[in-house]
């Protein structure tokens, strides 16, 4: 079983001003978010959608049912997921490394959160301010879990968990925020 626990957050590797980064692969790029995508039957909310794990433990099962085998097992709360169907209160979900699977829906959250693009070769930068050319506070090796606090289609102001550090990165480099994709 594939077990997330504090692996995440171990993959914070903070340098500080640190060189910028290298050039982004296209192959994670999805259109931009559109309000207008089709919706859950059984919520009405968007689908696909992001979430994230609201329970310390959580199983994802090969079928809607718990007369399912489970398939993997996490332990990350905050673990941003994709919903990709619904099904009475179960939801089928993807993570960021591409497994999919089906979720109760309890065990969801919809706070948002994201991790740094698992696709990067180098960090990415956290900047002061949501510019490219603007201070940089740290850099984020990739898969680094971080809070949404809001973005503007282009920059997430996000805060590293536990480090008491915020900052604006590039919307791009966000698993768990589609392109264009506005929270507040």
């Amino acid at each position: 079983m594939k077990s997330l626990s504090v692996f995440a957050s171990a993959l914070v590797a903070l340098t500080l001003l640190a060189n910028p980064l290298a050039a982004k692969s296209d192959e994670h790029k999805k259109p931009a978010f559109n309000a207008s995508w089709p919706k859950g039957r059984v919520t009405g909310f968007p689908i696909p959608r992001f979430v994230s794990l609201r329970s310390e433990r959580a199983n994802m099962r090969v079928g809607p049912s718990t007369d399912y085998p489970t398939k993997w097992v996490y332990s990350a709360r905050g673990l941003p997921m994709e919903i990709t169907e619904e099904y009475g209160n179960w939801r089928r979900v993807r993570d960021q490394d591409g497994a999919t699977g089906w979720m109760l829906a309890p065990l969801l959250s919809s706070k948002r959160t994201a991790v740094v693009g698992p696709w990067l070769d180098q960090p990415a930068a956290l900047n002061e301010r949501p510019r490219p050319k603007a201070r940089m506070i740290a850099r984020l090796s990739p898969k680094v879990r971080l809070d949404i606090l809001d973005c503007d289609g282009n920059w997430c102001r996000v805060s590293l968990r536990d480090r008491h550090l915020w900052g604006f990165i590039d919307q791009t480099l966000l698993w768990g925020v589609y392109p264009g994709e506005l929270i507040d």
